[in-house]
């Protein structure tokens, strides 16, 4: 028996801003962060976690606060029995009667459950030896449903139903773990598209996205029509005919806005719009999918549960789900998200770019490729180039296509000389850039809780 003895968290935030990398209509300077939490045990083997949530800056602090609240929760218990039974682990973390009144699954507290999650699975991958992605395929059907909360779902989606998904699945395992190893997954690229970019910046990085094997790229919208117009004839001529575009407004317009917005840029070959209002409005997005047909709606990446991924696939609110690796609550949902996006026969291509979402997410479209929906046809991952070098294993990406992780665990461990520099506020990139911080508020950059 070993326990978990220790949760730490970190507060890790990288000056994007600086160079507007991640810049877009409504986050016009954003700090690319992680809540970045390590669980620890007294394993003979020493064998630690790892996980996070994102953020772009100011709020960070909220978030590791609301990872350490939840330390009593797990510190303490057998590792060993809570890895056998992660749907328990979901339970402890998101079932929290008084915890919940701040969400209830929803917000910065399912946000830190989900990160504790992450960790948690992290640590099952690293004692099972294989990468998360990769444990995820082994596992039996009556398995994955076991982690599923299938409250509020049954509507949709019922236990049953998601191991038919699962057994018809299971033949083929075999087979698309061996493409997926010797050819990986398809991704796409948002780098050329930040809407702080220079003209000669999107075009360079747009032509250097079709060197690179890129198949579709995306540009974010939504702060002035006449420069997106613009914007979108320069990539189009950079990239040529038979490389997608896809728009991106992140929740910049109402309805009808959206829908006039699109219809202005007097293009059917858009690959899709996404987030065109708030990600909160179900019957809006349905609305602008009727408005904007056959063009299709992308969403996700801010949608908080699976309850409300649930409704919006009933509400035919969306043609393309992006799920994330960090905004709802970690594994165990996603995993859900995606038995509901096989049940409604929608196709996923994630939301990522900020720091470790492309390390993470990559194993949620790998294992759902192999032992969900069966298929990569018209699915991809999105592609950021931005601070992989902080991860134990960053992506490698090759020839548009993610090459799947080897080394064990979920992806989300980073280098300790990362942390350690990046800590905010009391890090070497943040107090060589504002000056010497006061002992007293640079211990804020860290919480043990033991």
């Amino acid at each position: 028996m070993s326990l978990i003895t220790e949760l730490r968290v970190h507060d890790v935030r990288f000056p994007t801003s600086r160079m507007l990398d991640g810049s877009d209509a409504m986050n016009p300077d954003p700090d690319y962060s992680a809540a970045y939490v390590e669980l620890r045990t007294d394993a003979a083997d020493g064998l630690s976690c790892h996980g996070f949530t994102f953020t772009i800056g100011r709020g960070n602090e909220v978030m590791t606060a609301a990872i350490a609240a939840l330390s009593d929760h797990v510190v303490g218990l057998d590792a060993e029995e809570l890895l056998s039974d992660l749907g328990r682990a979901w339970r402890l973390l998101v079932h929290d009667s008084q915890l919940r009144w701040l969400g209830p699954e929803k917000g910065v507290m399912h946000m830190a459950a989900g990160a504790v999650l992450n960790a948690l699975w992290d640590l099952r991958a690293k004692g099972a030896g294989l990468p998360l992605w990769r444990l995820l395929a082994g596992m039996t059907p009556e398995e994955i449903v076991d982690v599923v909360d299938f409250r509020y779902l049954t509507d949709a989606l019922t236990r049953d139903e998601a191991l038919d998904i699962l057994r018809a699945a299971e033949p083929g395992r075999a087979a698309r773990i061996a493409e997926l190893e010797a050819t990986g997954y398809p991704a796409y690229t948002t780098t050329p598209g930040w809407l702080g970019y220079s003209d000669e910046k999107l075009v360079a990085l747009a032509e250097q996205a079709v060197a690179d094997s890129f198949t579709q790229i995306k540009l974010k919208v939504g702060a002035d029509l006449d420069d997106d117009r613009r914007r979108f004839a320069l990539a189009r001529r950079a990239v040529g005919d038979s490389v997608e575009i896809a728009i991106d407004a992140n929740q910049r317009w109402d309805v009808a806005e959206a829908i006039d917005w699109v219809t202005a840029m007097d293009d059917d070959s858009i690959a899709w719009v996404e987030e065109p209002t708030s990600p909160d409005d179900i019957l809006a997005h349905a609305a602008i999918a009727r408005g904007i047909a056959p063009i299709p709606v992308a969403t996700g990446e801010h949608v908080h549960n699976r309850v409300m991924f649930k409704q919006m696939l009933q509400a035919g609110s969306m043609e393309v789900l992006q799920l994330a690796a960090t905004r709802v609550g970690g594994v165990n949902e996603n995993i859900a998200i995606l038995l509901l996006a096989a049940k409604f026969g929608v196709r996923v291509c994630p939301h990522d770019g900020g720091v470790g979402l492309c390390e993470a997410v990559q194993h949620l479209s790998m294992f759902d490729f192999v032992a969900v929906s069966g298929t990569r046809e018209r699915r991809s991952i999105e592609f950021v180039d931005h601070l992989h070098e902080h991860f134990i294993e960053p992506i490698d990406v090759r020839a548009g296509h993610y090459r799947a992780p080897r080394l064990p665990g979920a992806g989300t461990e980073m280098h300790a000389g990362s942390l350690a520099r990046y800590a905010y506020p009391g890090g070497a990139e943040w107090s060589a850039a504002t000056g010497a911080v006061p002992a007293a508020e640079a211990g804020m950059s860290e919480a043990v809780h033991a």
